[in-house]
């Protein structure tokens, strides 16, 4: 008997894993997908893996257990310029294609999860653009609405799973590739933190600011391949471990959320979506949020900086050789963007890299208030005709709210919101900073769970699995009262051994604070006592657990790390001193901290 009747009617990993337990033979699945690939007309796919090596991959799974890998039988589509070892990569360049030796290693890590690529997917050429127009594959056309486009330069990793060709797709994120075909198809897009997926084997637009992203029906089902996908690679010298973050999104804990100023969100024309944003705020609202108004103008400002500075020279770097050998192979739009990225100067650089750090401090002192921001991902859709017009233009409209997001550091994750009046789908970006990706896909797993939307074009609502757990490097929490307060002389102890700030806090009232004797630079200690003690002011440092030692090894006499009391009950590890080293201090207890002490000695 055939087990066609067994196919899900949405392939969210929920779905999938419920029809292979029904009996589903994953050959039969990707029998299935392979022809659904094959015929489609929206130009998503570049190329399909051979269907017998398909089967071949397919076949080798049904002789284990599905329980036994995380992604068993999940098909999935890898953008083309992402390495797969069966497929040349093309960069949607056909004169420019190679046949890598081996898959990138996010795509290795998926594989030997289970999950099997059905092929390569369309893209502006050499990741440059977010409408999805420019590569000689054809224009991709949108899931939804095939006149309209479908958001690049990921575009057609978006168009497949929306279609319902595959599960999930990996695309690159270097300014917005994984947000926008995100909000015009319908679909969860995540964004990670800049490093935490792999990028060897990916062929760079900005080295130094891609991130593989995640297209998925359900944030659940992003967070899964995340999960697996996600890790430090020495091969990549970009790659970097997550943080430890406290940070979580809890149903019904009250947390507090940035909006742009009225006068800074952007629709371009679009007399719609003010509307349906500001519904998207209120709904966030109902999930105990608390809006806080927020100048956006550094934001505005950083995202300029990514296609007005000299960042575009990394574009040209990436492709040097073969632009400068044969640029007219490049599609004109890109090949006019590429080679002005050769003239900007180490000069203009190094303008960009002040401007830069100047403009993040701004930026980053909103997370002083906020827990994340949303905005639209993008203000308005355009139609191909549109883009073929004007593509410049109006690309550069695509990236209102998105080209800043690497150049700051932060993750951010594009949700569905809303069904416009003409059937278009609306879309928002939840974003925070990096480190902060399971917050992100825990508000977007309840954002969805709350709103019961349907994800892609076929109308189906996504089930939402089980959060899983991210690996994250081991912090310790380490207290400090005085010189290694953040701004203060031995911060730098701190922040050069991958340490974050985690708050201020107060200790319990069970201390007297010195003022200790020599120095530079001055220190205080503070010591525990039966009677008479006080609540002393301190900051919480996550410390890399790795260079705890190091840090501990090079506390000098009287001071040493032990156990602190803090003013909520808690313990954490934290600065101490000998009771005998305030024979020749100054008490300084009712000053309540050492930057107050500092502040009147001056």
């Amino acid at each position: 008997m055939s087990d066609l009747h067994l196919l899900p009617a949405s392939l969210d990993l929920v779905s999938l894993a419920a029809a292979y337990r029904q009996g589903l033979k994953p050959s039969r699945l990707f029998a299935h997908l392979h022809a659904l690939a094959a015929a489609d007309d929206h130009h998503a796919w570049i190329s399909l893996m051979p269907l017998e090596r398909l089967l071949s991959m397919a076949e080798l799974l049904e002789s284990q257990d599905p329980a036994s890998l995380p992604l068993y039988g999940v098909p999935f589509a890898v953008k083309d310029n992402i390495d797969l070892a069966d497929l040349p990569t093309t960069a949607a360049c056909p004169d420019f294609a190679y046949q890598p030796a081996r898959s990138a290693t996010v795509v290795e890590k998926l594989i030997a999860a289970g999950a099997i690529p059905l092929g390569k997917t369309n893209l502006d050429q050499f990741a440059t653009g977010l409408n999805g127009t420019r590569s000689p594959y054809g224009a991709c056309r949108n899931a939804i609405a095939p006149d309209y486009i479908s958001g690049g330069s990921s575009a057609g990793s978006a168009v497949s799973v929306a279609l319902g060709q595959v599960s999930f797709s990996l695309g690159t994120d270097t300014a917005g590739s994984g947000r926008v075909p995100a909000a015009f198809n319908n679909l969860v897009g995540l964004k990670p933190s800049c490093g935490a997926l792999s990028n060897r084997g990916v062929l760079p637009a900005c080295r130094s600011l891609d991130s593989v992203s995640i297209f998925a029906l359900s944030a659940s089902d992003a967070a899964a391949v995340f999960a697996v996908a996600q890790g430090v690679d020495a091969e990549d010298p970009y790659s970097r471990p997550l943080r430890a973050s406290e940070q979580r999104f809890v149903a019904g804990r009250s947390f507090r959320f940035g909006v742009p100023r009225a006068d800074q969100l952007a629709f371009f024309g679009d007399s719609e979506n003010p509307g349906l944003f500001a519904a998207a705020v209120a709904k966030l609202q109902a999930l105990g949020g608390t809006p806080v108004e927020l100048d956006f103008a550094p934001f505005l400002e950083t995202a300029n900086l990514l296609y007005g500075g000299p960042w575009v020279a990394e574009r040209y770097h990436a492709i040097r050789d073969f632009i400068e050998r044969q640029p007219e192979s490049v599609f004109p739009v890109t090949r006019e963007i590429t080679l002005a990225g050769g003239k900007a100067t180490a000069v203009e650089l190094f303008d960009a890299l002040y401007r830069l750090k100047a403009l993040k401090v701004r930026c980053d002192a909103v997370w002083q208030s906020v827990d994340v921001v949303i905005t639209p991902t993008a203000g308005y859709h355009p139609t191909i005709a549109a883009v073929h017009a004007d593509p410049i233009r109006i690309n550069t409209q695509l990236g209102y709210y998105t080209n800043f997001m690497n150049l700051l550091d932060y993750a951010a994750i594009a949700v569905p919101a809303s069904w416009r009046s003409d059937g278009l789908p609306f879309g928002v970006t939840f974003f925070a900073p990096a480190h902060q990706d399971s917050f992100l896909l825990e508000l977007a797993a309840h954002w969805q769970q709350s709103i019961g939307l349907s994800a892609g074009a076929l109308g189906h609502v996504p089930a939402q699995g089980a959060q899983p757990r991210l690996v994250t490097e081991e912090m310790i929490k380490v207290a400090v009262c005085g010189a290694h307060l953040s701004g203060l002389p031995l911060n730098w102890q701190l922040t050069s051994r991958g340490a974050h700030l985690l708050g201020a806090v107060r200790s319990a009232p069970e201390y007297r604070f010195y003022a200790l004797a020599g120095g530079p630079p001055q220190r205080p200690g503070m010591v525990r006592v039966e009677q008479g003690g006080a609540s002393i002011a301190m900051e919480v440092w996550a410390l890399p657990a790795r260079h705890f030692g190091s840090f501990v090894a090079g506390i000098p006499a009287p001071l040493g790390i032990g156990k602190v009391s803090l003013e909520d009950g808690s313990e954490v590890c934290g600065f101490v001193c000998e009771g005998i080293a305030t024979a020749n201090a100054e008490d300084i207890t009712e000053y309540g901290g050492w930057r107050a002490w500092l502040a009147q000695s001056k």
